[in-house]
């Protein structure tokens, strides 16, 4: 379980992040073609030394793991970058990853569809407790 620090130092990083990509101000290689990228999250370790970015490429533009390759090639200047933006102490090295939850919930959205699942959804009936506040 993550701490209140994390979540927040990890918000904090996103939102550089996020303002990096929006102002276009990423230095990628000459010969690449730079997609649309979405920073959806960022996870960072108890010690705060360590951060996971986690993002999603929007529209055309390379595959997402020549995207993801590329990010970690140019962290540094992601990290160069927070480090002015973001007070700490120590600005954690980074480590981009392609975001698939979004995929994964397509997955379960089209299993729960699924007519056999959706008939033994239909026939489940959960018991229901008794509610607490009607003995008050």
């Amino acid at each position: 379980m993550r701490t209140q620090r994390q979540l927040k130092v990890g918000e904090e990083i996103r939102h550089a992040l996020a303002m990096l990509f929006q102002r276009g101000d990423v230095p990628w290689p000459r010969e690449f073609n730079p997609p649309l990228v979405t920073i959806s999250e960022v996870q960072i370790s108890p010690d705060l030394q360590n951060a996971t970015a986690f993002f999603t490429v929007m529209g055309e533009g390379a595959p997402e793991q020549d995207v993801r390759r590329t990010l970690n090639k140019i962290a540094g200047f992601f990290r160069h970058e927070i480090a002015k933006t973001v007070r700490l102490r120590l600005t954690p090295k980074l480590d981009f990853k392609v975001d698939n939850s979004f995929e994964y919930a397509s997955k379960i959205e089209s299993l729960l569809n699924n007519p056999a699942v959706a008939k033994d959804l239909r026939d489940y009936e959960p018991s229901v407790p008794p509610e607490e506040d009607d003995a008050l």
